[in-house]
């Protein structure tokens, strides 16, 4: 979707290699989650540590398993491997013989505490799920969506911000003033002169609107994975 000139400004800074990174690991299930679980009960592996950008969308993808869990009644946890790991490794009793509730609460309170995402960060992908999804058959035309919707999104906020990304952590307002711009920048402004970057925000706009996520929404969620991306470390030369 995108033009080649913005691929290759993304690759200068790294960035938006993570994001790629991040957007196929959200959405590939053969991810290895078992290893983000076994940092919660303190065995970490290598260099990594609990609370970083993969064990956030680790955590994301289990809130929205549970929320489809709950609301469609499916049963069969093999078609939801993450939900799997995170209920049967943190031991979480069902609720009410309905798969989901006690897992989306307990995924929630996790979400929270760790990366201080607020009750309108969940309430939306509840909404947004609820709305969308009626029956089990609407799940994969949903996550595909949303698979776009994330893919896109990520890749033109690290092209779009560019150098803003090097402004170090510690300056979370700054980072959070210039995230909010580029988002507001992606939902409202129409006179992009690259090509490649107009085409993009017309897909991201339209799916936001599929998806029903506001434009707050979607700044809390970018912010969240810039301040966490900033955590990872560097690609090898």
């Amino acid at each position: 979707m995108f033009g080649t000139n913005i691929g290759k400004k993304s690759n200068k800074f790294g960035f938006s290699l993570t994001y790629s990174y991040l957007c196929t690991e959200f959405f590939n299930p053969t991810y290895n989650n078992m290893s983000f679980i076994s940092k919660l009960f303190g065995k970490k592996e290598d260099n990594q540590k609990a609370g970083g950008m993969e064990d956030f969308m680790t955590l994301v993808r289990v809130y929205f398993q549970a929320v489809m869990a709950a609301d469609l009644g499916i049963t069969n946890l093999a078609a939801l491997p993450d939900l799997r790991v995170f209920k049967a490794t943190l031991k979480v009793p069902t609720q009410n013989n309905r798969l989901g509730m006690a897992e989306k609460a307990r995924c929630k309170k996790m979400l929270k505490e760790l990366y201080d995402m607020d009750d309108d960060f969940t309430h939306e992908i509840d909404q947004s799920i609820r709305k969308r999804c009626k029956k089990p058959q609407d799940v994969q035309t949903y996550m595909y969506q949303f698979s776009g919707f994330t893919q896109d999104l990520m890749m033109l906020t690290g092209n779009l911000m560019k150098f803003k990304l090097r402004v170090p952590s510690i300056f979370k307002s700054a980072i959070r003033s210039m995230t909010e711009k580029t988002v507001n920048d992606i939902f409202t402004k129409n006179d992009f002169s690259d090509p490649g970057v107009m085409k993009t925000v017309v897909a991201i706009r339209q799916y936001a609107q599929k998806l029903g996520f506001s434009q707050q929404w979607t700044t809390n969620f970018v912010y969240r994975v810039v301040m966490l991306a900033k955590k990872e470390p560097k690609p090898k030369e």
